[in-house]
Formats: C-alpha cells, structure tokens, sequence
C-alpha cells in the first residue's frame, strides 16, 4: 500500500499524524513505520497486517482497535490505551508498553519478546500463548490475566510476587 489519503491524512512511512482522528480508518496494510501518531484517535481502526514498527503510538486511542498480525517491532506504545483491542499474532517485538492500559485486550499468539509492560495494566487480557521471552513485566497489573501456554524464559521480569509457573507460563 503506497501513500493513501484517509480522512484527510497522508498515510506513509513517516508521516506526521499526532492528534489524528482515524477512528475506525480502514488501515489494514498500511505502511506507517517511524510514523508519529502521538494522541491520535484510533478508536475501532482496522489496522491488521499494518507496518507500524518504531511508530510513535504514545497515548493513543486504540480503544476496540485491529491490530491483528500487526508489526510494531520497536514501537513506543507507552501510556496507550488499548481496552477491547484484538492483537492476535502481533509481533511487538521490543516495543515499549510502559504505563499502557491493555485491559481486557486479546493478545493471544502476539510475540512481545523483549518489550517493556514496567506498569501496564494487563487486568482481564487473554495472553495465552504469548511469547514473552525477555519482556520486563516489573509492577504490571496482571490481575484475572490468562497467561496459559505463554513462553518466557530467565530474563523474563515478572511483578513482585507473581507466579508464572502457578499461571501456566512454559519456559523455554
């Protein structure tokens, strides 16, 4: 998908879209890579099989959003908020999540290996099977998370007195 005009934005690699309103843009497919989305609205936006990798997603709407095998290697998706958002075979690789609000989200089969969730709020996510090999879940709520058959291995942080074993975690 070459440069597309969506609701009056150019959407390319790189572009500048802080504080758009793409809310339930057809962007699946799109190219975004090292896109600035800082606050931008993407509220029920399909995004599936998206380029958004190195992204500035910091604080952005994604409420509902499809990011379903989306590719968000290195994004900055801090202090976003995701509740109800379906990112199934994702791969956020090395992204930062830091401080993001992924409740009730479906990350189910996403690979977050190497990603930092330091104080996401996981509460009520489905994980399972989620690669989380490396990732720095350090004071992430993970309150009636489904971790079930997620991978992690020894550098993999977990919060204070989380149990992964005892949520069916497998380690590599």
């Amino acid at each position: 998908m070459g440069a597309v005009e969506v609701n009056g934005y150019t959407i390319e690699p790189g572009a500048d879209l802080r504080k758009a309103d793409l809310s339930e843009a057809n962007l699946s497919k799109a190219n975004l890579s090292k896109a600035s989305l800082y606050l931008a609205e993407l509220e029920g936006a399909d995004l599936s099989k998206a380029d958004l990798s190195k992204a500035n997603l910091r604080k952005a709407d994604l409420i509902e959003a499809n990011l379903h095998r989306t590719c968000l290697v290195g994004a900055d998706l801090s202090e976003a908020y995701f509740h109800g958002a379906f990112l199934t075979g994702a791969n956020l690789s090395g992204a930062n999540f830091s401080g993001a609000y992924l409740y009730g989200v479906y990350l189910k089969g996403a690979n977050f290996s190497g990603a930092n969730f330091s104080g996401a709020n996981f509460s009520g996510a489905n994980l399972g099977w989620a690669y989380l090999t490396g990732a720095d879940l350090t004071g992430a709520d993970l309150t009636s998370t489904d971790l079930s058959g997620a991978f992690a291995d020894q550098a993999t942080k977990w919060p204070e007195g989380f149990d992964p074993k005892a949520a069916e975690v497998t380690f590599e």
